[in-house]
């Protein structure tokens, strides 16, 4: 391969996607450039039983604010605005009203100690005691939400995201990946190829095991995990945007699919916790858009764990949990339909980033342009909207915005 464009984009997620259409519309050439052999990154719909199913992202969260919903109601997608049952137990099992009220509420009050009087060490875990009673149940929330426990979390980026966010959260019952890999179709873009090294010299050099491309300038949007593994050589070195990288780890947020046999059994719409005295368990949504199957998500080190062991052990988890909640009969009428495993896809990671106690600010590190042409782009860049396709969107229009800048000038 040989190519020589003004701006050569490495990574086809919704960063990506968001930075090609953007120059594209300037009238600058592009070429988008992606390892997998499909568009949309961490966002992605697939085709299972005739549904389809977001294995990644899937709520259009800060939904009023959000310009991926704007996009898509500009588009004529169907949004699904119905309130999630996030915070809603299926029949009070296992989690009585009365606990349900104690736990949420010791939720909202850590919430507000980190606001109020935040610990010195910038920990989220340092502000809840070890032997609290829900600290179990909050880690695990932690890691449904966060990607990782409470431990692992700045409680400064923690408030940047929870102080600009809004509760409207909605969906694309199209499927969000489908969305937004729509929205690069008619982009030109290099599907399975690698990037091996970025060299600026005159041209800026991109080695890919299908030879090299040529650009004036250069986005890269891949993921804080590929960074700072160093899967991306740098020349010159970027030394300290790949230190903020490494401390903006990616948190790891699976899905496991299961398909019901009889869907009435369970009423549409509606959600399980798994357990509430131990951060590993599962939640599970059930019947989402009244499809026959059920969503459940494992977080944080539970997840790490289950990945390690593989498909059948992350089956088999969420299937025990479901028959110690609703019996065995129900238990034997559901069957694996898929189970995603982000850590282990080398070319991403995990599934979206949090900054480690004490560095919040590597964002803006990160953010910030290497040079007048070559500059970073992605979810972990965003100081607020963190961890969200959104987020990953604006970052990738602000670099745009910023590599425009040199090529016109």
């Amino acid at each position: 391969m040989s190519d020589r464009v003004d701006v050569a984009i490495v990574g086809g997620g919704a960063a990506g996607i968001a930075a090609a259409r953007r120059l594209a519309e300037r009238h600058r050439s592009v070429l988008l450039i992606e390892a997998l052999p499909r568009l949309g990154g961490r966002a992605r719909t697939a085709s299972l039983d005739g549904l389809r199913l977001d294995l990644g992202c899937g709520w259009l969260h800060s939904a009023q604010r959000n310009p991926l919903a704007a996009l898509a109601a500009a588009q004529g997608e169907t949004l699904d605005r119905s309130e999630s049952a996030w915070h809603r137990q299926l029949r009070n099992l296992h989690f009585p009203p009365e606990a349900q009220r104690e736990a949420w509420g010791a939720f909202q009050r850590l919430g507000e100690r980190l606001h109020r009087q935040p610990p010195p060490s910038d920990c989220a875990g340092d502000a809840l005691l070890r032997d609290d009673r829900w600290r179990p149940f909050i880690d695990g929330v932690s890691s449904f939400i966060n990607g990782t426990e409470l431990d692992q979390l700045s409680v400064r980026d923690y408030l940047a995201y929870e102080d600009a966010s809004t509760d409207d959260n909605w969906r694309l019952p199209g499927g969000y990946g489908a969305f937004i890999a729509a929205l690069g179709a008619a982009l030109p873009v290099a599907l399975n190829t690698q990037v091996d090294s970025v060299t600026v010299g005159t041209d800026i050099a991109l080695a890919t095991p299908r030879g090299s491309i040529y650009a004036r300038a250069a986005i890269v949007a891949v993921s804080t995990a590929v960074l700072a593994r160093g899967h991306i050589r740098f020349a010159p070195s970027i030394d300290t945007h790949l230190q903020a990288a490494s401390r903006l780890p990616l948190g790891l947020a699976d899905k496991v699919f299961l398909s019901l046999a009889d869907p009435n059994v369970i009423p549409p719409e509606s959600h399980l916790l798994g357990r509430i005295d131990r951060a590993a368990t599962g939640s599970y949504y059930l019947r989402p858009f009244g499809l026959p199957v059920i969503e459940c998500y494992l977080g944080g080190a539970c997840a790490r764990g289950l990945e390690r062991l593989g498909e059948k052990a992350a089956f088999a988890f969420v299937i025990a949990e479901l028959k110690s909640l609703l019996g065995a009969e129900f238990a034997r009428g559901v069957m694996p339909l898929a189970a995603t495993r982000w850590a282990h896809e080398p070319t991403i990671g995990g599934s979206y980033s949090h900054a480690l106690p004490g560095y919040a600010d590597a964002r803006s590190v990160l953010a910030r342009p290497v040079n007048e042409r070559l500059c970073l782009a992605g979810e972990a860049c965003s100081v607020e909207d963190f961890s969200t396709a959104h987020g990953a969107w604006k970052s990738g229009l602000a670099a745009a915005d910023f590599i425009e800048s040199f090529l016109a000038g």
